[in-house]
This record gives structure tokens, C-alpha cells and sequence, in this order.
């Protein structure tokens, strides 16, 4: 049984009513305590097949964690379940997006990590477009007072995916240089981001031109991506390990790491839900 009562915790009222200024909410009315609005994508296609539409509410099984969503992330990987255009592409219809973030409204039983009224971020399988989701406790996060709802919902995917292909698959180390392909995206950002928690770490991007101005700080050596990378990194001779990054476009929520040395080249590629 979940630890909720009919009405609102007094918890869950305190926390809505400190961030009305900041974010956007959206409450049921009482008659429709057990439904909810959810995006829904009906086929694989275009913006066509993605539908508003009211759902029955999930409740939180033993060990999950009930979250009123504030906001959704969206990434290029929704794009690419949205088109079918994945490794197993899921069956339709289902409500898409895989990370989300809001306020902890009710509790599965032996969940002990939170309380009602919690600031957190999560990770769904599937279904973070949605008023409400229910995930195990094991993929939901707290996140900081001074972190806001719209920046917990883009951060982890982004950030989760990057750490794995820096530290779990290519194990960055001091004075190492890394070269990351799409700089300019969510997971190039968050690559740069955490290269520089790591002394004497160079950092060579490729990106758009018109991106440029935007990121020229947060790498070291920046590309256009119609240039010949391999030439202009060549250039600066590079007396350590260089770590390629590179974000697969066609494998759900894959990314791949490749260190070298000289002539000797390791390879290592996992998803995302090999490392929750």
C-alpha cells in the first residue's frame, strides 16, 4: 500500500507553493484524482503521431518512488524512438521520454531513500512525458535547492552518458586529451564539463560553425565538423593517450569510447543501462 492519503501531503502543498514562481504546475481536480494527462505517441512518424491525451494514474509498487512531474527531458534519442529508428523499437501506442524531474508525492512499500515532498530527478523506462511516473528508488536522485526543475530534467541523460564513456569505458586520467565529436549537444557539453574535473585535460571539439560562439569555452581546441579532424588534431601532437568520443545516433542510448597510443587502440562501447 502507498504511503499517500486522498489529499496532497502537507509536504507535497509547502513544496509546490515554494517553486509556483519558478516552474509551471499542473493539478488535477479531485473528480480526477486516479488520471492523469500524458504525451502518448500513437505510431512511429512524425509530430503527428504524438497525442495529449488522459491516462490512468500509476501507483507505486513495493521499492518505487511516485514523482509529480515538473518538467521532461528531451533528447535526440526521443527523437529516434519517436521514428522507430532504434535498435528493438518499442510497441505502440506508449508514452515516450526517459528522464523527468519533480517532487516526490507518494512512497511503494520498503522505500526508504525519501519523503514526501522530496526535490529529485529519475530515470523511466519509458513514460517521463507524463503528469505523474512511478520508477524504483534505485533510479531517482535528490537534486540541490539551487538546482531548478528544467535543469535536473536536462541533466541526466546528458551527464549519466558521458560520465560512462569518460570514466567507466575509456578511464580519463590526468593529462590526458579527449576529442568529442557533437560539442555542441547535450552529451558534447556535458563531456566537456567533466574533462575539466580533471587536471591537464585537453580538450578538442568538433561542432557546427554557427555553435561556435556558444561553447568556445568549454573546450580546448575547437572544429568546425566539416574539417578533417584527424589533420587538426594531428597538428598539436599530442604526447598522451587521446580519448575519441563519439555519440551513435542509432543504438538506443549508446555512446562509444576509443583510447589510443601510438598504434595501440582499445575500443569499448556500453549502454546506458549496463551502469544503473
Amino acid at each position: 500500500m502507498a504511503k499517500e492519503g486522498v489529499e496532497k501531503t502537507e509536504e507535497t502543498e509547502h513544496m509546490i507553493e515554494k517553486d509556483a514562481g519558478k516552474e509551471p504546475e499542473t493539478v488535477l481536480s479531485s473528480g480526477n484524482a486516479k488520471e492523469m494527462r500524458a504525451v502518448v505517441l500513437s505510431g512511429f512518424g512524425g509530430l503527428n503521431k504524438l497525442r495529449v491525451t488522459k491516462k490512468a494514474m500509476p501507483e507505486p509498487q513495493e521499492g518505487e518512488v511516485k514523482v509529480r512531474v515538473k518538467a521532461c527531458g528531451l533528447n535526440f534519442l526521443d527523437l529516434m524512438v519517436r521514428q522507430g529508428n532504434i535498435d528493438n523499437p518499442p510497441k505502440t501506442p506508449l508514452v515516450p521520454g526517459f528522464e523527468c524531474s519533480g517532487i516526490v508525492e507518494a512512497l511503494g512499500e520498503n522505500t526508504k531513500e525519501f519523503e514526501i515532498g522530496d526535490r529529485v530527478m529519475a530515470f523511466v523506462n519509458y513514460g517521463a512525458w507524463a503528469e505523474v511516473v512511478c520508477t524504483p528508488a534505485e533510479f531517482v536522485y535528490k537534486i540541490p535547492d539551487d538546482m531548478t526543475f528544467t535543469e535536473a530534467a536536462a541533466f541526466s541523460m546528458n551527464f549519466v552518458a558521458a560520465y560512462m564513456m569518460l570514466f567507466e569505458v575509456a578511464n580519463l586520467r590526468e593529462g590526458m586529451s579527449v576529442l568529442v565529436h557533437s560539442a555542441g549537444g547535450g552529451v558534447g557539453q556535458a563531456v566537456a564539463q567533466l574533462c575539466s574535473t580533471i587536471p591537464n585535460v585537453t580538450v578538442f571539439g568538433t561542432a557546427s560553425s554557427f555553435k561556435h560562439e556558444a561553447i568556445k569555452d568549454s573546450v580546448t581546441h575547437l572544429f568546425d565538423r566539416s574539417v578533417d579532424y584527424v589533420q587538426e588534431v594531428r597538428k598539436f601532437k599530442c604526447k598522451t593517450e587521446l580519448i575519441y568520443v563519439k555519440m551513435a545516433t542509432l543504438k538506443a542510448n549508446t555512446g562509444s569510447a576509443v583510447t589510443g597510443a601510438k598504434s595501440d587502440v582499445t575500443v569499448g562501447a556500453k549502454t546506458m543501462w549496463d551502469f544503473l
